[in-house]
């Protein structure tokens, strides 16, 4: 489940990333991380559960309803994207460009992080809830 929950948010950046290189051209929030695009908030949408459908058909777990599965993944991305937000917001608040220096060129460790440390809550919540 632990993987289950990386391959989302890792899909959730991919498709994001992606898409809104391509097609972006409405940002989702200049003010604070100005190289999101709507476009990109969509393209993550879509991979987020396209992957976590694939993954739990091959993944030696037990089967997860597909609208529950499809329901957890876009709860999981939207809040990943959040994290990401609220983390530019903090350093842009906050006059700094990244989170450190022990990746050059990432914007730090938490620019890494921040997207999975947000979604993980409600990862768990969201499987606790629907029983699974």
């Amino acid at each position: 489940l632990i993987l289950l929950l990386l391959l989302i948010v890792w899909a959730a950046d991919t498709g994001a990333y992606f898409s809104g290189k391509a097609f972006g051209k409405r940002k989702l929030a200049p003010h604070i991380s100005p190289g999101k695009t709507l476009a990109g908030l969509a393209g993550g949408l879509i991979l987020a559960p396209l992957i976590a459908l694939l993954a739990v058909s091959l993944m030696p777990i037990e089967p997860i309803e597909p609208i529950r599965l499809i329901s957890l993944s876009l709860l999981t991305a939207l809040v990943s994207v959040a994290g990401d937000l609220i983390i530019s917001l903090q350093k842009r608040t906050s006059g700094l460009k990244g989170s450190g220096n022990l990746l050059p060129g990432h914007g730090g460790i938490l620019d890494r992080l921040d997207s999975l440390l947000a979604a993980a809550p409600f990862f768990a919540l969201g499987l606790a809830v629907s029983g699974l």
